[in-house]
C-alpha cells in the first residue's frame, strides 16, 4: 500500500525546514567601533581593522579607514595579506583620520570567532611617519569587546559597543 503525502503537508514540511535553517545559521554580531586618535601633526592616518586567527595570522579585513588604495602598501604587514589577492573590501570609508579626530564605524564579526582564540588588530600608518602594526590588538572575547583599549601609536584608544 502506497502512502500519499498531501500537498499542504509537503509545503508545511518545506517551510519548517527553511525556517529552521535560517534560525540556526550563525549571524554576525555588529559592533559600533570608535577610534580616537592622539594629537599629532601631519597627514591623516590610514587605519585597518583586521580579524586575526588563533595562529596569529590575518583571517579577514573588517574595515579600512582611508580610500586611496595607492597608499595601502604603506600598511606593510596587512598588505602582505591583502595585497596578494586583493579581495573586495565592502567597508571602506572615504577619509583618513587626522590627529585628535575620532571616527565611528560598524564592523561585523561572526559569533563563532568570539571566545575562540581570535584577536582584533588595529594598524595605523601616516604618510612620511612611523607605521604601527599593532597600534591596538586585543583578544576577541565577550568581555573585551565592551572595554576601552589604549593605543600604542596614533590611536589614543578604541572602544567597541555591541549593537
Amino acid at each position: 500500500m502506497k502512502t500519499k503525502i498531501k500537498p499542504y503537508a509537503f509545503l508545511t514540511i518545506l517551510a519548517l525546514t527553511l525556517i529552521a535553517s535560517f534560525a540556526f545559521t550563525p549571524k554576525p554580531n555588529s559592533f559600533k567601533c570608535m577610534v580616537q586618535m592622539i594629537n599629532y601633526s601631519g597627514e591623516g592616518a590610514y587605519v585597518v581593522i583586521s580579524l586575526i586567527n588563533p595562529e596569529g595570522e590575518y583571517e579577514k579585513t573588517l574595515y579600512v579607514q582611508g580610500d586611496d588604495d595607492e597608499w595601502y602598501h604603506d600598511i606593510s604587514e596587512w598588505w602582505r595579506f591583502y595585497g596578494k589577492t586583493r579581495p573586495s573590501i565592502d567597508a571602506i570609508t572615504g577619509a583618513t583620520i587626522g590627529g585628535g579626530e575620532r571616527a565611528i564605524s560598524v564592523v561585523e564579526i561572526e559569533n563563532d570567532k568570539i571566545n575562540a582564540g581570535y584577536s582584533i588588530r588595529f594598524e595605523t600608518a601616516v604618510e612620511d611617519k612611523e607605521y604601527h602594526t599593532k597600534d591596538v590588538e586585543f583578544p576577541l572575547t565577550s568581555e573585551n569587546v565592551k572595554l576601552k583599549h589604549e593605543g600604542n601609536g596614533y590611536i589614543r584608544y578604541v572602544r567597541m559597543i555591541p549593537q
